[in-house]
């Protein structure tokens, strides 16, 4: 079973290789495509020593000129140029971020690196179109993540050897284009593929009995979440000091960003002055991004409620369909009496359950609190592919340890939590309702995993043909010394 399993990863990683995007971490200068011009790969010499009018002169018996190599062009794909020190600072940049390196290789990035180029060209002669302000979002939204990892934009700058903040923000707006353009190019590419069910029966039968998927085992798991009620005086509370606040920004001029950083309990936002860059397309919640776009430059908005607690919002700056803006989070306090009263309801229901009272589902309809499950009898869903079932090697650790000793049936004791996406504390009641062991794939079974499979395979012969016939129908040069690289693809020209 272990073997076939790593034939199913092999299987798995040559699909994936084409489809996959390399995120921006990943690919962080690694180009300046549109920034250079054609260098030839060669010396500098140094020049003669000029005659010198006096003689008495002594002269400088010391040459001080030293050879000095030029950045080589490694490519050119279109009118896109990939440098030997593109390749190199990519390297670099991911075993600075700890990324696996044993499949990596100096041919295979180039290669990667080439396809992108070309989807971008195409791109460019379809028509295909970003925004600056699509970019710009990304862009800033990127810088945010980098400063709050490490600490500063001084530290940022120095870590990507940027003289100034326009340099860095020039370079991302590039690169964030440029990969941009490549990843509409390949959705174009594959967006109007699909499978029928002979395609799926076609490609489960091909596939060689020795190198057939395996699946680990899985689980799928119920649950019933009971929030505890907040007091009214305490939802007022919250909002009379967020009416402070603004109060405090609007007749006194006190800075926003001061208060945010004092008051604010968002924890994504509140080191940077409650700081947001967003659109329309940002996954902000609904309620949020109504309020956001309601706003005039300059304005704080209300309180408002979202069920991460209660916000203010200061439009900082408006840049078309972008805002530049800072927020406020307040979450009211919970009495302890209110956590208890949760425990209590879910011991109840635990109980009742146990004597068979009602079904599992039934009470996640009746008695459940979150909205994404009660109606699905509590039924959680896999937030990779929105299946109902968890591959136990794949499953978030916390889950896993709230589940691994539930035997069939079983209804575990209420265990308080807190919300992952910021919300609440919760108390909740879980059971596993399917198991499903280790088993090599079955068409029946398996059905919606082969049909994703069978759709992967399909967009990857897509994408094969497609990068073949544009390779020969674009200007591809490659450099003289990654001639003899075996890329996945004819890039080397006859």
């Amino acid at each position: 079973m272990k073997q076939l399993r790593k034939k199913y990863s092999k299987f798995m990683r040559n699909r994936n290789s084409i489809l996959g995007f390399l995120c921006f971490f990943m690919v962080f200068i690694s180009v300046r495509a549109q920034e250079n011009d054609s260098i030839p790969d060669t010396q500098i010499e140094p020049p003669e020593t000029p005659m010198l009018a006096d003689a008495g002169v002594k002269k400088d018996t010391v040459n001080t000129f030293k050879k000095i190599k030029l950045d080589g062009i490694s490519a050119v794909v279109g009118d896109y140029l990939i440098l030997d020190s593109d390749i190199e600072k990519t390297l670099i940049d991911l075993r600075s971020q700890g990324a696996a390196m044993d499949d990596i290789t100096h041919c295979g990035l180039l290669g990667k690196l080439m396809e992108d180029r070309l989807y971008a060209h195409q791109a460019v002669q379809d028509s295909i179109l970003v925004s600056d302000d699509e970019v710009n979002a990304t862009s800033d939204r990127q810088m945010q993540q980098l400063v709050q990892q490490v600490g500063s934009m001084e530290k940022v700058l120095d870590f990507y050897n940027k003289e100034s903040v326009e340099d860095f923000r020039e370079e991302l707006y590039n690169i964030n284009k440029l990969r941009m353009l490549s990843e509409k190019m390949q959705q174009k590419i594959i967006s109007e593929i699909e499978v029928t069910p002979e395609e799926v029966r076609q490609f489960f039968n091909k596939i060689p009995a020795d190198e057939k998927p395996v699946f680990g085992a899985e689980l799928e798991i119920s649950q019933i979440v009971k929030i505890p009620e907040i007091p009214e005086e305490e939802k007022q509370k919250t909002i009379n000091k967020l009416n402070e606040i603004k109060a405090d920004c609007e007749d006194n001029d006190a800075s926003f960003s001061v208060k945010a950083i004092l008051y604010s309990q968002d924890p994504g936002s509140k080191s940077k002055g409650g700081f947001y860059s967003m659109t329309r397309e940002t996954p902000f919640v609904k309620e949020f991004k109504d309020v956001a776009f309601s706003l005039r430059q300059g304005e704080i908005s209300e309180p408002f409620e979202t069920s991460f607690g209660y916000h203010i919002i200061y439009i900082e700056k408006i840049r078309g369909q972008e805002l530049d803006l800072r927020h406020i989070l307040l979450q009211p306090e919970i009495p302890q009496s209110s956590i208890d009263k949760a425990r209590v309801e879910l011991d109840t229901i635990r109980k009742h359950l146990i004597e068979g009272k009602y079904t599992f589902a039934e009470a996640a309809l009746n008695f459940s609190d979150e909205k994404e499950t009660k109606f699905d009898g509590g039924l959680l869903r896999n937030p990779i592919n929105f299946d109902s079932r968890f591959e136990l090697t794949k499953m978030d650790p916390a889950l896993y340890n709230q589940v691994r000793n539930l035997k069939d049936n079983e209804i575990s004791q209420p265990t308080l939590e807190q919300d992952p996406t910021g919300g609440p504390p919760r108390y909740k009641i879980l059971k596993v309702t399917n198991r499903y062991d280790e088993h090599e794939a079955n068409f029946a079974q398996d059905y919606i995993k082969i049909q994703e499979l069978a759709l992967r395979d399909k967009q990857f012969n897509t994408i094969r043909k497609w990068l073949n016939d544009h390779i020969a129908d674009t200007y591809v040069s490659v450099g003289v010394e990654n001639r003899d690289c075996e890329f996945a693809n004819k890039w080397v020209k006859e």
